[in-house]
């Protein structure tokens, strides 16, 4: 039945992008705002410190950094993503005293021009109108198959004085491309990597804009891997409930910034300090919340699989950032439609936008997850039975 006939409901596969990962107006987060709002909190106060903001650091050090080990400043940047970016590649730059930034194909980390540099996509680079400089896009992981090293060919080039690559600022990289196409990049690699950007005298920097506040397990996608990055970017869901929030995480010896020399008028927003904090607070004092990402990311990757297996398609990603890689996108575009007039808000990703991808929230109730899930199986059986139907006329 077309979902508009049902009163427009739907149940959502995008969370906004993970931007949501904690669900929509989740009732815990909401209440915080409302009484934060009621008390006449303040809304906005440029650079100048509050009470949302203190709160917000005190616990994100004591529940997200200590536990971890980590030992991090936190810069409020702009409130988008991409701001973080931009924020942490300055920042690398003026530490370091290098131009140039290794970046990875596939990647995606926003539309402002520096972070655009670093983005892989033809079609959105192509909107910059100018040269982006001062950026290579070196080959991720499995780029070139299982039975290439591409972090080896990384540090063969940099240490070679005539590969034509410069000694970079920093290496730029997702643990798991999201819009590049559920692209993961093995522990293995990812530590090599690190290794790479400190034996040659750069700055590792994670962008776990996508991929962390949970998303693929724990709050850091790095986690996993066992790495330390010098710097981290985070938005979408640090919030909590989708309230503009970014920030750039750094090591606090790279804390060189000038009074004033990055700065903006959105660089705090009380009210996401105040459902952020609530969000730390709720899903993230214990493991519990971890372990039922987990287990639901495990029964996602399960569901795919078997998707996969029937159809002779392929199943990629980690945690809940998973997604089925189709022929074409034209074939996924149709998924992702007939999806939408069954009720279920799903999109694509990758090169050729042949991946459909799911971004369910971390909060799902189980049942209302299977049902998301036979929605899709159906509409890519659909789908695939069409794109037959066609071939063969």
């Amino acid at each position: 039945m077309d979902a508009r006939r049902q009163g427009g409901r739907y149940l959502d596969f995008l969370s906004g992008c993970s931007t949501l990962n904690y669900g929509h107006n989740h009732p815990v987060l909401k209440q915080a705002l409302l009484d934060y709002i009621a008390a006449d909190g303040i809304t906005h106060g440029l650079d100048l410190h509050t009470e949302a903001k203190a709160d917000f650091l005190e616990t994100f050090e004591a529940l997200i950094l200590k536990p971890r080990r980590l030992d991090y400043r936190a810069m409020f940047t702009g409130p988008t993503g991409t701001n973080a970016v931009e924020a942490a590649l300055k920042l690398a730059r003026k530490v370091t005293g290098r131009q140039h930034v290794v970046a990875f194909t596939n990647g995606f980390h926003g539309m402002t021009l520096g972070a655009l540099a670093c983005t892989g996509n033809a079609g959105k680079r192509g909107g910059a109108g100018v040269p982006l400089n001062h950026v290579s896009h070196e080959p991720y992981d499995g780029y070139f198959g299982p039975d290439v090293d591409t972090a080896r060919l990384l540090d063969q080039r940099l240490s070679d004085p005539s590969s034509g690559l410069d000694a970079p600022a920093a290496i730029l990289v997702e643990t798991v491309q999201g819009e590049g196409g559920l692209n993961v990049a093995s522990s293995a690699w990812l530590r090599s990597i690190a290794k790479i950007a400190k034996r040659h005298g750069a700055l590792l920097i994670v962008d776990d804009i996508q991929a962390g506040c949970g998303r693929t397990g724990g709050f850091f996608s790095f986690e996993e891997a066992g790495i330390v990055p010098d710097i981290v970017t985070l938005a979408k869901s640090l919030s909590g409930m989708g309230l503009p929030f970014a920030l750039t995480l750094f090591r606090p010896e790279l804390d060189q910034w000038k009074p004033g020399e990055h700065n903006g008028t959105f660089r705090g927003n009380n009210h996401a300090f105040v459902t952020a904090t609530a969000s730390l607070c709720h899903f993230w004092s214990d493991d519990t919340f971890a372990n039922e990402v987990k287990r639901r990311g495990d029964y996602l990757g399960m569901r795919l699989e078997q998707m996969a297996a029937k159809h002779d398609l392929v199943a990629r990603g980690r945690g809940m950032m998973r997604g089925l890689v189709v022929e074409s996108g034209e074939i996924a575009g149709r998924i992702t439609k007939a999806a939408f007039e069954h009720g279920l808000i799903v999109e694509t990703s990758g090169a050729h936008d042949e991946v459909v991808k799911i971004l369910a929230p971390l909060v799902i109730d189980d049942d209302v997850f299977a049902q998301g899930l036979d929605i899709l199986e159906r509409c890519v059986r659909q789908a695939l039975a069409q794109a037959f139907i066609v071939a063969a006329d």
